[in-house]
């Protein structure tokens, strides 16, 4: 039987007791690995106890925490560590949004950033694109029942001179598929229910982050510069996937999926949306999030600024 009595936390309902699983947890999103996590969240455990402060509040907390991370790893984790908390006091929920052609990493990258910032709503376009076909027939809508890199066989209409099959009925998938997306997006919302958003569908354009006025929501684009390492991924997934997704399909559509890959980046310059260059896994996490807290923050002191606009020019008038 444990004689160590439990670190409350004060200030949350019920006053709960401190979990050094979920700290360690928050401290993963900064890019620790799992033991050193771990091993800074029980030495704030034990400085706790040894102090005898067994009532915190969640700031003397994230005070306490900060302080441990900045000796254990440095003042750079330890100020991303201050940066996600400012994320968790959000009001509003965040939606991460996040695109790129078939084969650039989007699932794991967005499964991670998932993880790291403690959401548990993952959505693939893919599945509602599954969804989608048990409830229209390929007769109605045959670009649901392709692959968005040769979606273009399923397109009923002629393809105007001079443009790209491969574009035109990918246009026409994403934008049935967009339909769904935005549904989901609009019941986050409703339900105060933070969301990461992936797929080749969430491409610029196709949904706008400023109509849904009642959450944080950050568009990003993945892209691979190098064909060969993007090549590799389709290998890999096969290994993975034991043979579920076939290397060989994706390499004779490879041309295709590259080309879907240089028309969404154009979309994205076109529309102000960031292009994250992947390479390595970890680090590509830590820009995602990097960019994350950074449009949250700005969108949260733009807000704060503009609704105090107005009580200024009052205020300027009245004199």
């Amino acid at each position: 039987m444990s004689t160590n009595p439990p670190v409350i936390i004060k200030d949350q309902k019920h006053g709960l007791p401190m979990s050094k699983g979920l700290l360690a947890q928050t401290f993963t999103a900064t890019g620790l690995g799992p033991a050193q996590a771990y091993g800074a969240a029980q030495r704030v455990q034990d400085e706790l106890r040894a102090e005898c402060c067994l009532e915190v509040t969640l700031a003397e907390l994230h005070e306490r925490a900060g302080r441990v991370l900045t000796e254990m790893a440095g003042a750079d984790i330890a100020t991303r560590y201050r940066r996600l908390n400012e994320i968790a006091k959000l009001e509003r929920p965040l939606v991460v949004l996040i695109g790129g052609t078939t084969g650039v990493g989007k699932s794991t990258i967005a499964a991670e950033v998932a993880h790291r910032l403690g959401i548990t709503r993952f959505v693939s376009t893919d599945s509602i694109r599954e969804v989608m076909r048990g409830i229209f027939s390929r007769e109605l809508m045959p670009a649901i029942y392709e692959s968005s890199f040769d979606a273009w066989r399923g397109l009923r209409v002629p393809v105007p001179r001079g443009a790209s099959p491969v574009i035109v009925g990918f246009r026409e998938q994403a934008a049935v598929v967009a339909t769904g997306m935005k549904s989901l997006i609009d019941r986050a919302v409703v339900e105060g229910v933070s969301m990461v958003l992936e797929g080749i569908h969430v491409a610029p354009g196709y949904i706008e982050p400023s109509q849904f006025k009642n959450a944080h929501v950050v568009q990003l684009l993945i892209s691979v510069d190098d064909e060969e390492a993007h090549r590799s991924h389709f290998y890999i997934r096969e290994i993975q996937t034991d043979g579920m997704r076939p290397f060989e399909r994706y390499r004779a559509n490879f041309d295709n999926i590259r080309l879907l890959g240089r028309y969404v980046e154009d979309l994205a310059v076109e529309h102000g949306i960031p292009v994250v260059h992947s390479h390595q896994l970890d680090r590509t996490v830590a820009e995602v999030l990097e960019l994350i807290v950074d449009t949250v923050i700005r969108d949260d002191e733009d807000a704060t600024a503009g609704a105090a606009a107005p009580a200024e020019g009052k205020g300027a008038t009245a004199e």
